[in-house]
């Protein structure tokens, strides 16, 4: 990661309840977790303990002198904060927490902002210093993951907030209505995946997708906005076919939530693939959901993870498939958390990365926020 700039969106704030008054936190000793109440583990697999590494991993974010943007905003990763921003509400709403303090609260501080700053805010990435078309790029992807974040945690809260709806208003405007990328988005690619490459584009328009089902105040049906979910839901309908198997992982997550994104005969086919490349131990592998091939030419893990896993369990939950793969595969999640990190293992796609660099985590990152997703919808 030395050269290569990491995927931001910049992290907003949420007012929870209607009268939650946030403050960004500007400096990384100043950012602290919530403090949680003593709940018991659940079983086979420790809440606090995941809590406790997302948020420790969201304090680093905020701390890394590349995260930090302009007007005193923090940069969001797809790997780290998107994930994050998925799955800390639903771990907040289970362990019975009060609203969002410390570094979550920072970070939804920082998304809010850029939202009600939309056109003073400077992209992540202009042309002038990473080269033709990235400015487009990364702002697209800015708005969808802002969406995305700020609806993930209204849903817990059964309303959708102004605020919220400027967000996903920004990315109505930004999607494309001509060309190969009509009704997606034209996403941020700098070669690595799975976020930030040319299949990136599929997954997240998915992710909108996703987003837009589970909000609130059924917006789905918003008369405003029915010609941008149709060109999404087409746009998803004739991309399907052509994409690895972990962006059609995530069409079927998005089409539990938002009908017309997959057709019945195409999530059954799916759903048997699915059983298909499950693993001895319950898994499944990222190796197995696409054809990687890493940059320095290193062998990748066919092996089970935590990203697979949870994410390909979280799609079938969502389905309402409760078969005896979902609970082999609920069994390797509960049985494979590291009890001292608690987090899930995952490697990345692009190289072999040392665990201890600043990219080394990203993938279990988003691999023990797929997992607590899985787990909690278990419940």
């Amino acid at each position: 990661m030395k050269n290569k700039p990491i995927l931001c969106i910049a992290a907003a704030s949420l007012l929870l309840s209607g009268a939650l008054a946030v403050s960004l936190a500007p400096a990384r000793s100043s950012v602290v977790p919530a403090a949680a109440k003593s709940v018991p583990a659940a079983s086979g697999w420790d809440r606090q303990a995941a809590e406790r590494y997302l948020d420790s991993r969201e304090i680093w974010w905020q701390g890394w002198d590349r995260a930090q943007k302009d007007h005193g905003t923090y940069c969001i990763s797809c790997h780290t904060q998107a994930t994050y921003g998925l799955a800390r509400p639903v771990l907040r709403h289970d362990l019975d927490e009060p609203p969002p303090a410390g570094a979550e609260q920072a970070m939804l501080a920082s998304i809010e902002k850029r939202v009600r700053m939309w056109n003073e805010v400077e992209p992540f990435y202009p042309d002038a210093k990473y080269g033709p078309g990235k400015e487009v790029e990364s702002r697209n992807a800015e708005a969808v993951l802002n969406a995305v974040i700020l609806s993930s945690y209204d849903a817990r809260q059964g309303h959708l907030r102004d605020i919220t709806r400027t967000a996903f208003g920004h990315a109505w405007a930004l999607q494309s209505t001509a060309g190969p990328t009509a009704g997606a988005w034209v996403w941020q690619n700098f070669h690595y995946t799975p976020w930030e490459s040319p299949e990136s584009e599929y997954h997240g328009a998915a992710l909108m997708a996703m987003a837009v089902g589970h909000a609130p105040d059924n917006y789905r049906s918003d008369a405003a906005i029915s010609a941008h979910v149709d060109g999404l839901r087409g746009y998803l309908q004739s991309h399907y076919e052509a994409q690895p198997l972990l962006n059609r992982i995530v069409a079927l997550w998005a089409s539990a939530r938002l009908s017309g994104v997959l057709s019945d005969s195409q999530r059954k086919a799916l759903i048997d693939e699915l059983g298909n490349k499950q693993h001895g131990d319950g898994g499944w592998s990222l190796t197995d959901l696409g054809t990687w091939k890493r940059v320095d030419g290193t062998p990748l893990e066919i092996r089970s993870d935590g990203y697979a896993t949870g994410v390909t369990v979280l799609s079938l939950e969502e389905n309402g498939v409760r078969d005896a793969a979902v609970g082999r595969g609920i069994a390797w999640l509960e049985a494979n958390q590291d009890k001292a990190t608690g987090a899930w293992p995952a490697w990345s796609l692009n190289k072999n990365r040392d665990p201890n660099s600043p990219a080394g985590p990203f993938m279990s990152d988003a691999a023990t926020a797929y997992a607590v997703l899985a787990l909690e919808e278990k419940r």
